[in-house]
């Protein structure tokens, strides 16, 4: 007959504690939210989302702000070719010369579609286009990046 208790004793207490044994696991598929459309954003936005996801690649290129500065580009979110070299950088330039705002949004998933997603840390950090089913820079990802978020821009 299968164990249906696991019981153990603590050593510093004494006390003895009982946990249920799971005898089968079935994984569930993970289900990430999906992103909307928020319509107080510059329609553009969610455009270059769409050129972004069209122009990525399956793996990294390295050079995320590149296909960002690209997508935002094509799609007229901005006028001109963005100066800053490196990706964490490019949140701070968006808002000055671009006309961009800061979201109070701290949560990636939470992001509109279109948003500009900007990372820190070690290197050049990294940019990425929220798309409706993911995040998009030079490479798509079911999943936001692990570096710490900066911030997450749009034009409104």
């Amino acid at each position: 007959m299968p164990q249906t208790e696991f019981v153990f004793k603590d050593k510093k207490t004494g006390r003895v504690s009982s946990a249920a044994v799971i005898e089968k696991y079935h994984a569930g598929r993970i289900i990430y939210p999906l992103a909307k459309i928020d319509p107080r954003l510059d329609k553009r936005m969610v455009r270059a989302a769409s050129i972004a996801q069209e122009r990525s690649h399956a793996h990294s290129k390295s050079r995320c702000w590149h296909y960002v500065k690209n997508a935002l580009l094509a799609s007229g979110a901005i006028n001109t070719r963005p100066t800053s070299a490196l990706a964490k950088q490019a949140g701070e330039e968006l808002v000055r010369t671009y006309g961009f705002k800061k979201l109070a949004i701290r949560d990636p998933y939470k992001a509109p579609i279109g948003a500009v997603l900007v990372y820190g840390a070690r290197g050049a950090g990294h940019v990425e286009i929220r798309t409706r089913a993911g995040f998009v820079s030079d490479f798509r990802n079911k999943k936001p990046s692990p570096r710490p978020l900066i911030g997450v821009y749009a034009k409104v």
